[in-house]
Formats: C-alpha cells, structure tokens, sequence
C-alpha cells in the first residue's frame, strides 16, 4: 500500500514538474524543413552574417577566430540558441568557450538558461553551448536593457585556451530557433522602429578631390608675406614692446632726481 502510494505521489510530482518548466525547457530548436544551410561566418559586428530562426549554420573555423551572425526577432519571440564546437585530436589543455548576444544598439543580453560559458578538459572532442533569450518587449523605458524588436548579434569565441592550440581547425555547428511566440499584446506600447545596427555610417571616397579652380594662386600679394595674427611671431613682438614700454616708464617713475 505504501509502496503504491509513493508511485502515485511521486508521479503527481513528475507531472507538476513538467507543467512548470519553461516552454525552452521542454521542446528544443529544430532546423525548419527546407532551410538553406549558412556555411560562413562574419568576423565583427558590421560584418555579421544574416541568418533566420530555424536556419543551420555550419562553418569551419580556427580556435580564436571570433564568429558573428545576425538575425531578426520580433516582439512576443522567446529565442534559444545553440552551438556545438568540434575540436581535433591532440590539444595541450582546457579551455573556455562564450556565446555572447547583443542587440541593435550593442548592448549584450542576458540568458536565462543554457551553458554560456562551459569549460572543456583537454580530451574533450566537442563542447556545447547554448543560451535562452528573455522574451523580446515591444517597447521598453530608455534606460533599461530589455530586449526589443530588431536585429539581434551573436558572438562566438574561445575566452581561455592554452597557447599552442590558437589556430587549431575546428567545426561550428549553431542553430537560433524562435521557442515561443506569445505576440505584442501583453504590454501597452509598440516601439516606433526596429533596433537595427547602422552598417552604412558613411561613404569612402575613392577618388581624389579636384582643387577648385577660382581658387587657384594669382599671384603673390604684400599681404601673404605678413604673418597671421595669431601666430606666435606677432604675439612675441606684442610682448616684447610692452615690455620696452613698462621698462622705460618704470626707469621714469623710480629714478632719483639730480641735486644741483
């Protein structure tokens, strides 16, 4: 009888367990039917590779390379992200690895599940990571750091290895699936446009400035052989009279007079 009543209470707590965990917890990311694989990477944030939820990516890399992509997220979207890092045979020592996110203004977000930053040994053949995002706002104060609509920056990297294995091949393999959708109408407010990094700041100029021709020299004139006025020559010469001045008018002031 108690026996029967242990498994009985045992499973209600199994089953209660499992209602209570995040919808991340309970149904992994998956690679969307029909996806195109992503087979590169960027190497900073203006040169982060666009990729969508659901989209493989798979790249081969070298150990201390730093790996970027970019992809969108919109109010409601609770986003997971995982990668899994291959290494070859032979290291020399342990390291550490850190999957970092940023949004459109740079500014890094926080994961609420997921081994950001896991330590391997030296006979370790793969690591993985991973990292669940705070549910994307629709709008949110100034000054705070939540996550809002736009373009969102993924930063893969190694943070501490042993020296001889810098440049060692590696595989990538990252997936970011969209966990939950809960839509835009649980806060009274949309924000006006989405944060997306500005990667056109502004424009090279690749030819050679052409010299204006009304402005070229006419000649030489007594003006242009007189120094600037706030060149340190004619301050000096400033200086220098007034100091002649103050001299002779202190010689006049101080001297004695003559007695006859």
């Amino acid at each position: 009888m108690r026996t029967a009543l242990n498994r009985s209470l045992a499973a209600l707590l199994a089953a209660g367990g499992a209602a209570l965990l995040p919808a991340s917890a309970v149904a992994a990311p998956s690679p969307s039917p029909g996806a195109t694989p992503v087979n590169r990477a960027g190497t900073s944030f203006l040169s982060a590779t666009p990729i969508a939820a659901g989209q493989p990516v798979r790249v081969d890399a070298s150990i201390g390379d730093h790996l970027y992509w970019a992809f969108p997220a919109k109010a409601g979207q609770v986003h997971e992200i995982t990668a899994t890092v291959t290494f070859p045979k032979g290291r020399s020592g342990a390291s550490t690895w850190t999957v970092d996110v940023f949004d459109g203004l740079r500014r890094r977000q926080a994961c609420t599940a997921g081994a950001q930053t896991p330590t391997v040994d030296a006979k370790a053949s793969s690591v993985a990571l991973g990292c669940t995002l705070r549910e994307v706002r629709p709008w949110a104060e100034p000054w705070s750091a939540d996550p809002l609509p736009g373009t969102y920056v993924i930063r893969l990297s190694v943070i501490d290895l042993p020296e001889p294995d810098l440049g060692a091949p590696i595989d990538v393999d990252l997936l970011v699936g969209a966990v939950a959708d809960r839509g835009a109408s649980a806060d009274d407010g949309e924000l006006a446009a989405p944060l997306v990094p500005n990667t056109k700041a502004g424009t090279v100029l690749n030819a050679v400035p052409v010299a204006d021709p009304e402005a070229g020299d006419d000649g030489d004139s007594p003006a242009d052989w007189l120094p600037n006025l706030g060149s340190r020559w004619v301050w000096t010469a400033i200086g220098g009279v007034l100091a002649a001045v103050a001299g002779v008018v202190g010689f006049a002031v101080t001297r004695r007079p003559r007695r006859r």
